[in-house]
Order: C-alpha cells, then sequence, then structure tokens
C-alpha cells in the first residue's frame, strides 16, 4: 500500500520493489544510505560548480566567454562534455532522492534532508568564496 501521507515505521518501499525494509536493521541501513546520498550529492554539486568555475576562470583571457550570448555553440569540448556529464549524473541522483522522499516516510525524509545539510556544510559552505554581484535586481532582465 502507498502512503499518501507522511507515516513513522520502519515498513517502506524505496524507489524498487525489491528496496523494501522489514526490519528495523534494513531500515536503518536505508536511512544510512539515503544519508550517504544525498551527502554524495551535495559533494557532486560542489565539484560540478568547481570544475566549470575552474574551466571559465583558466580560459578568461577568450573574450567570447565574457559575452555569453556571442560565443560560439557549436563547438565540443572536453571540458563541456564533462561538466554536461556531471550535471546529468548529479540530476540523476537529485532526482532520485526525490521519489525517494515521495516515499512519505519521516525517516527517510529526515535522513535525506539531514545528508543534505551535512553536505552542505562540508562540501557548498563557502561555495569558492565567491561573492555574486548582481547589477540588476530585476527579476525580469
Amino acid at each position: 500500500m502507498m502512503h499518501m501521507t507522511l507515516y513513522w515505521g520502519k515498513d517502506v518501499t524505496l524507489l524498487f520493489d525489491s528496496w523494501e525494509t522489514d526490519s528495523w536493521a534494513s531500515y536503518s541501513l536505508s536511512l544510512v544510505a539515503c544519508f550517504l546520498f544525498s551527502t554524495f550529492y551535495q559533494y557532486l554539486e560542489d565539484r560540478r560548480i568547481r570544475f566549470k568555475a575552474y574551466a571559465i576562470s583558466s580560459s578568461s583571457s577568450n573574450p567570447q566567454l565574457r559575452a555569453p550570448l556571442l560565443r560560439k555553440l557549436g563547438r565540443l569540448s572536453l571540458v563541456k562534455l564533462y561538466i554536461a556529464a556531471l550535471f546529468g549524473v548529479n540530476s540523476a541522483l537529485g532526482y532520485l532522492l526525490m521519489l525517494a522522499i515521495m516515499s512519505f516516510n519521516g525517516g527517510v525524509f529526515l535522513a535525506i534532508v539531514l545528508g543534505l545539510s551535512v553536505g552542505y556544510f562540508f562540501f557548498r559552505f563557502d561555495d569558492g568564496g565567491e561573492v555574486v554581484v548582481v547589477e540588476n535586481t530585476c527579476a525580469c532582465a
């Protein structure tokens, strides 16, 4: 039976029919897995953002990077493919975490939110120390 409200208990099915918990030990291991996956999600997001920032800063001598609407989009490079692959893996992991939360189990919800928070604290708290300056505060610009 699929729950449509938040419930607390050890009996939960996560993502696949074969990932069912029926004991406190399997439930605890599943919560640890959810925690680790969500922490890894933040790590991957940090790596993707840092790699993209490094790729842009290492080629900042190229004037086309300063005018993103004027750069050529048809050129493929290894850096673009790597960043796109990281984005794809990170998006897939994020959607899997969202689907796990949609099991409506309170423990799973707390494990994922705690894992995201811990991952953010350790991997993304400073986001490279860069400050984003917004020159135009209008959302429609």
